[in-house]
């Protein structure tokens, strides 16, 4: 992998759509009193996070954050974890949350995971999505498509009050 970075998403494009993708996440359920947002640690936690913070700002729905860890690299091995009580879950509109979409693989684990209990609704949201799925997973709310080779990686980068997203 090289060490050259492009920038692909700079701090005002990925918050212009943090802002999109809220109001389709508040758009497509209006009429509920809650939404679980759960985002996938380490990056995927931080965007949820993110989107939470905008959701609260242009609605009065009720919207719980949790973070779930998976082992991205022995997932059927590793229990995940969620850091609220799966109760919380029950008759709720859950969505999923990561940073970037590469096979799948992670988001859909965290689909297994979550689908293990009565949950009302799922819907889930990746900043970038890079088109190389492996695994039959779909997604609702996506702030970029972007076809890259096999050799690429997308880097989402989290520091202080400023966000970036970049192709290597």
């Amino acid at each position: 992998m090289s060490n050259n970075k492009t920038l692909i998403l700079n701090n005002d494009q990925i918050y212009q759509k943090i802002n999109r993708i809220s109001y389709q996440i508040f758009e497509d359920n209006y009429t509920e009193k809650e939404i679980i947002v759960v985002g996938i640690a380490k990056n995927g936690y931080l965007f949820a996070k993110k989107l939470v913070e905008q959701l609260n700002k242009i609605s009065a729905i009720k919207i719980t954050l949790a973070k779930i860890t998976i082992d991205k690299d022995s997932p059927i091995e590793t229990k995940q974890k969620l850091n609220i009580e799966t109760t919380l879950l029950n008759d709720k509109v859950v969505i999923l949350v990561d940073d970037v979409l590469n096979s799948g693989k992670t988001l859909i684990y965290g689909v297994k995971y979550l689908l293990d209990f009565p949950i009302k609704k799922m819907s889930t949201v990746v900043l970038v999505d890079r088109n190389h799925k492996r695994y039959p997973i779909g997604t609702h709310y996506v702030g970029l498509s972007l076809s890259t080779t096999l050799q690429n990686h997308i880097s989402v980068e989290f520091k202080a009050n400023k966000i970036a997203a970049y192709l290597q």
